[in-house]
């Protein structure tokens, strides 16, 4: 006859309190960070399309730079951009072909006095 339990014995399987208790704390933080970073990212990605969309735009290619610098101020209020102004825009001919660039650097506190700082480079031209 067959026991219940099997002669071979095999040790118990799953996961123990203090392995949950570390992989959930390592979650968390990488869930926080995630949560601290993203909007960066995004806002990051908003300047970029900015700078795209006006360094192809058909009515300011031959506009100087004070006209490109405002229509970027009236696109980064549309777009909810805060890093970066019309001012911060460096506006140069390469080929022909007018490219926008921007370089900037967040803050991003993280928890007491430990923050991480990010260096973007934006340009209209990669």
């Amino acid at each position: 006859m067959y026991s219940l339990y099997s002669s071979t014995n095999r040790g118990q399987q799953g996961i123990s309190l203090p392995g949950l208790l570390t992989w959930s704390i390592a979650i968390v933080l990488v869930v926080i960070l995630g949560m601290k970073l993203i909007p960066s990212f995004i806002e990051f990605a908003a300047i970029k399309r900015t700078l795209v969309t006006i360094a192809s735009d058909p009515e300011l290619r031959d506009a100087g730079a004070r006209e490109m610098r405002l229509a970027f101020d009236k696109r980064a209020a549309v777009d909810n951009i805060k890093s970066v102004n019309g001012s911060d825009i460096i506006i140069r001919k390469q080929n022909e072909q007018i490219v926008l660039s921007a370089s900037y650097t967040v803050k991003k506190p993280l928890f007491a006095n430990l923050a991480l700082l990010i260096d973007f480079d934006a340009t209209s031209d990669r």
